[in-house]
């Protein structure tokens, strides 16, 4: 028999580290993908069981492929339970804005609303919530077909997050009945006060993301939405 002998200082840790494991069992931390007895709910199973409507314009079909490959998981899908409807919008901003015009970098930002309904006769709403995600790349203006095949890694790569994003709440809401519900974010904004005044009302512009305003940076936006029917750009 091979004995390994370790130092104090290491033994010590690793102790601690088994005993910090096991005491998480009493700590109400459970694994949200799995099934802890015969009364807890498997929220992989029921993940299966949700059918996520069509989502219109081509940035929403690839939300749509991508929520129904992540609820899905390892087995066949069984969508008869519940009706999941997605509006999205994912909006490209020119920052790092150049002295020849030219930016020096595309940030993309996606957004999200998702409601859940039981499948019946009259559907009742049982959970609702939002995601954002932020995705950007370094663009190249004088190679406009990598310009474009950016733009569409992109949008992918911010469709699949908002999708896994949203699975994970609706996966939340099988298996703790909590949702975020509706997004109460109100859009930040300041007063100019370098522009006319009118009346008693000034004149208000809008925060970006980051909380910087658009004009402070000469942005320009483009925007891909779900719930138009073809998505815009200049």
């Amino acid at each position: 028999m091979i004995k390994i002998l370790l130092p104090k200082k290491v033994f010590a840790g690793l102790t601690l580290l088994a005993l910090s494991a096991m005491s998480l069992g009493g700590c109400g931390f459970q694994p949200l993908y799995g099934n802890q007895g015969t009364q807890a709910i498997d929220a992989s199973d029921e993940l299966k069981r949700v059918y996520v409507a069509n989502i219109p314009t081509r940035f929403g079909q690839t939300m749509r492929l991508a929520l129904q490959k992540d609820m899905a998981g390892d087995g066949p899908e069984k969508p008869d339970g519940y009706t999941l409807k997605v509006n999205g919008s994912a909006s490209f901003e020119a920052v790092d804005i150049h002295l020849d015009n030219t930016s020096g970098r595309s940030r993309l930002v996606g957004r999200a609303q998702w409601k859940l309904y039981s499948v019946e006769e009259q559907p009742k709403l049982l959970a609702q919530g939002f995601a954002r995600t932020l995705d950007g790349y370094n663009p190249n203006i004088q190679q406009y077909f990598a310009q474009s095949l950016n733009d569409e890694t992109a949008l992918k790569r911010v469709s699949e997050n908002l999708a896994h994003d949203i699975t994970q709440q609706v996966a939340i809401w099988l298996k703790a009945n909590i949702s975020l519900g509706p997004d109460k974010t109100t859009p930040r904004r300041y007063l100019d006060v370098d522009e006319m005044q009118d009346g008693h009302s000034g004149r208000y512009r809008f925060l970006d993301s980051d909380g910087f305003p658009a004009m402070a940076t000469g942005r320009m936006q483009r925007s891909y939405s779900t719930q138009q029917l073809e998505d815009t750009q200049p």
